[in-house]
């Protein structure tokens, strides 16, 4: 298996495993881990998702040996890393744990991602342009989402590697984690989102992605709109309920309505 799942109460970690090719994504790797994702997703048992590889080695990019081959028609009637929008449409808060290189596809990968938990040996970069090519994974949109365009221009065309804490600086990384015990802390802060309401995570994930795509205007109805429509939920009930009596509250996680 090229990705290994395992699930963790609410928390699902799914860990890159091509050791030998250091964890780079090839199309194999991308449909078992897009395909089995797809399922958790639709699970009410799954409030969270980790994305995680080896100790030192997140992901080194994708597999160049499955790509060098290939010429302009077979990589667009393929429509290669196409698939890998359908990993952009999971609904399920997603956590990258990168501990180690994640370079190339890896830095994608780790920004399709909704935020990215840094260990003290991570190293980020976009090195495709030692190799003749562009990022091809959404790396030229993402990384400029997130950094702001010059740093993604020094980024992407110098091709050079960033640590942990250049990257929190800069907005890549959300937050840096002592290497000690780095994936079961990150499982830790997993669980916390995960235990929250599963209709009110997806809402949040889905209102914060379409503040990228309109105007604030337009941004802001979306948001009240959505808000507006928690309120037929059975979780906005307990959640408000529990707060007012002051105790935890216990959630039904994906979409119940109110109980007439």
């Amino acid at each position: 298996m090229n990705v290994l799942f395992e699930q963790i109460g609410r928390v699902v970690v799914a860990k890159l495993n091509r050791p030998s090719a250091l964890n780079a994504l090839n199309t194999e790797t991308m449909y078992e881990l897009i395909s089995k994702l797809e399922k958790f997703d639709k699970s009410p048992s799954v409030g969270c998702i980790i994305i995680t590889g080896s100790e030192n080695i997140f992901c080194a990019g994708a597999d160049i040996k499955e790509m060098a081959s290939k010429n302009f028609s077979q990589m667009f009637e393929e429509d290669y890393f196409g698939y890998w929008e359908v990993f952009s449409k999971i609904k399920t808060p997603i956590i990258a744990a990168v501990s180690g290189y994640a370079l190339g596809g890896g830095c994608e990968l780790a920004m399709m991602c909704d935020t990215i938990l840094a260990s003290e040996n991570a190293v980020f970069g976009q090195p495709e342009i030692k190799l003749g090519v562009i990022p091809g994974i959404g790396g030229t949109q993402r990384l400029t989402s997130l950094v702001g365009k010059s740093k993604a221009m020094d980024i992407i065309l110098s091709g050079r590697n960033i640590e942990a804490k250049e990257a929190e600086n800069i907005g890549l990384a959300s937050k840096i984690i002592s290497q000690n015990n780095f994936l079961n802390n990150v499982i830790k802060y997993a669980q916390n989102i995960a235990n929250y309401s599963k209709t009110a995570l997806i809402a949040s994930k889905e209102a914060i992605n379409q503040s990228l795509e309109c105007s604030l205007k337009d941004g802001i109805v979306f948001e009240r709109r959505v808000f507006h429509s928690l309120f037929n939920t059975q979780d906005q009930k307990e959640g408000m309920d529990a707060f007012l009596e002051k105790r935890i509250a216990n959630f039904n996680s994906i979409y119940q309505p109110i109980k007439k």
